[in-house]
């Protein structure tokens, strides 16, 4: 049993890590008032205090159109953060970052794999890079893992927003000229311990199998809820939001089910969730 330190604790990532990760391992989740990773001298007690063998960084500033806004405050968070985690943790200890679909521009027509080169055009984009970079710096074992569009118990995401906005049947425009894979955060974390429990280390790629535009994401989730609502696509300049988005940001995840792991389809994760959000959910990691 792995002592395992889980950073951001209430967002809807680390909820999901914790609840996968502590069904076999001793955690201990620590959310922004227990923890300011951007405190060095904070960061530091925390590590000494729990002492763990891994450390699963889920914080992060994620409103993408404040971190256009906000710049300075997202590379603290996103970006040099990271680095104060890297340098807390003694060598053997492996550290667990968590990436983002954004630090490539989405122009590359394809599928993204680990080995692509990064190019963000956001600043979002670019606070997550200067993250990844610190992370892969380190003296000692570390894994990036890139994932996309999460939905998840715990908190607001798109799905529980369409659900709610379809529920009272409000007509909906959402956009339909990106194209991403949507990722159910329990089936994150348990890509995500699979990868700690077979000791892999490097950049995975970790995203829902199969691929949708915003506006056809919100349609199969009026349609696995049964409401009968009308949804507008729009383009994205429609919206006139500070931050750019990448067009085409799906993401490759051959590596991750070469390792033994395959995400679930974005259509079987959605229902499923849907599903527990009916009845409590378990601390179990999902077969495919």
């Amino acid at each position: 049993m792995a002592r395992i330190l889980v950073t951001g604790g209430d967002g809807i990532l680390a909820q999901a890590v914790a609840t996968i990760l502590g069904a076999h391992h001793a955690v201990a989740s620590l959310d922004r008032t227990e923890l300011d990773i951007t405190d060095p001298d904070a960061v530091l007690s925390a590590v000494q205090s729990k002492k763990p063998h891994v450390l699963v960084n889920c914080a992060g500033f994620t409103k993408v159109d404040d971190c256009e806004k906000e710049e300075d405050r997202a590379m603290q968070t996103n970006g040099i953060a990271v680095g104060y985690l890297a340098a807390a943790l003694p060598p053997g200890a492996l550290l667990v970052h968590l990436s983002t679909d954004y630090v490539f521009d989405g122009r590359g027509g394809r599928p993204y794999v680990e080995d692509d080169r990064p190019s963000p055009f956001s600043a979002y984009g670019r606070t997550k890079l200067l993250g990844e970079k610190a992370a892969m710096s380190r003296r000692g074992p570390w894994l990036l893992v890139r994932s996309a569009w999460l939905f998840g118990a715990g908190g607001t995401n798109f799905v529980d927003t369409i659900r709610a906005k379809a529920e009272r049947g409000e007509r909906l425009r959402v956009v339909d000229d990106q194209r991403g894979n949507p990722t159910w955060t329990i089936d994150l974390a348990g890509a995500i311990a699979h990868l700690i429990e077979r000791g892999e280390t490097g950049i995975f790629h970790a995203a829902g199998d199969g691929d949708t535009t915003w506006y056809a994401f919100a349609r199969e989730i009026a349609t696995q809820i049964g409401a009968p609502v009308d949804i507008e696509p729009i383009r994205s300049d429609e919206l006139g939001r500070p931050a750019p988005r990448p067009a085409d940001s799906r993401l490759d995840c051959m590596k991750l089910a070469d390792s033994g792991y395959r995400m679930l389809p974005w259509k079987t994760a959605l229902r499923r969730y849907l599903d527990q959000e009916r009845r409590p959910w378990t601390a179990k990691a999902p077969s495919p």
